[in-house]
């Protein structure tokens, strides 16, 4: 056997662009557009670099303690990784453990179906209606454990607390994953359903509604058992992930959460006044409660306007998948920026109709 055949085959997954333009309108990986705050940047400003000899703390303790307080639980139900991908991988690695199938959405993060296939774990994707909604009925069947987004990606569409709590009550002989990336944009966290659910695990991110995606900051709640054998997982790989730096920084910005707040607000009041833009252009799109909107021309091809707008220097996401390759998914920049897309999309379509 040649040692080529010894080497692990997988289909990685493929992360939104970084272009290398000059003057870039980047709307393509859902980075918030916002400052982080003044608190963070103290944080930074203040920080003794004479520490970095030193390993940083394993746990995380103090931004622990600050994220425990901030969600109203007690610290041993606080995981925290190196941004939500690690935080998911090791729960994939951790909680899915079972021979039954692991349900999620045939539109969704399309990280999951690569986690299953490094793990070798066993899943079953299951389609979203044909306004792209999620099913409840469809996950009331046997399986190993279920995962989604809410609001999901790349769609924004978002289910209820009560959905969620309806789901948890008809499933508790698996773990249920809510991943929470972009909740801070018009959902309603599950969190409440911890004191409720012991099955139950929620992922949130710092890199978008805190604006810190170059940190690379995860967190994971949940009760005790399941968090305790998340950093048993952790610790089989890697005792010190989180560095010094990053653990200052999450906490600065869990402090100045009333400020991170009013930056969500600002991309809200965006989104929908893009949505009422766009919708006068003759765009069609999801109900989206994240912090991007998923937008197709019922006249323009959707890598025909991918391409368009890429030629005028703005740059989105577009998927070349099944069911949504006449989408685009378009983050949420400043008001400037959007007002940028909305002229340009307006160009596009017009000449379009002067085609036609």
């Amino acid at each position: 056997m040649s040692w080529k055949e010894l080497l692990r085959n997988v289909e990685p997954y493929v992360a939104g662009e970084q272009p290398k333009l000059e003057n870039l309108i980047k709307l393509n990986t859902n980075e918030n557009p916002y400052y982080p705050g003044k608190k963070v940047e103290e944080a930074i400003l203040s920080f003794d670099s004479h520490t970095l000899p030193l390993y940083p703390n394993a746990d995380s303790d103090e931004l622990k303690k600050v994220l425990a307080s901030y969600h109203g639980l007690k610290e041993e139900q606080i995981f925290i990784g190196n941004g939500s991908d690690e935080v998911l991988a090791l729960t994939f690695l951790t909680c899915f453990n079972g021979t039954k199938p692991l349900l999620f959405p045939d539109i969704s993060y399309s990280f999951y179906p690569v986690y299953c296939d490094l793990y070798h774990i066993p899943f079953q994707t299951i389609p979203l209606d044909q306004e792209f909604k999620i099913n409840k009925e469809d996950y009331l069947i046997d399986n190993g454990g279920i995962i989604f987004p809410n609001p999901n990606a790349p769609t924004g569409e978002l289910v209820s607390l009560d959905f969620i709590d309806d789901l948890l009550s008809k499933n508790q002989e698996s773990i249920v994953v809510i991943d929470e990336a972009y909740i801070d944009f018009g959902g309603q966290t599950v969190v409440p359903l911890l004191k409720k659910y012991d099955n139950l695990l929620i992922i949130q991110t710092f890199s978008k509604f805190r604006s810190l995606a170059g940190i690379r900051l995860g967190v994971a709640l949940g009760n005790k058992e399941i968090i305790s054998k998340l950093y048993d997982v952790k610790n089989s790989f890697n005792s010190y992930p989180v560095d010094r730096l990053a653990q200052v920084i999450g906490k600065a910005s869990i402090e100045d959460s009333d400020y991170v707040k009013e930056n969500a607000q600002k991309v809200i009041k965006t989104r929908e006044k893009t949505v009422d833009r766009l919708k006068k252009l003759g765009c069609e799109m999801t109900n989206s409660y994240a912090n991007f909107i998923f937008v197709k021309h019922p006249q323009i091809d959707g890598e025909v306007l991918f391409k368009e707008l890429r030629k005028q220097g703005i740059v989105v996401r577009w998927f070349n998948k099944p069911r949504i390759n006449q989408y685009l998914r378009i983050t949420i920049g400043t008001d400037e920026q959007m007002d940028r897309l909305v002229e340009e999309m307006k160009k596009i379509i017009e000449r379009t109709d002067c085609k036609n």
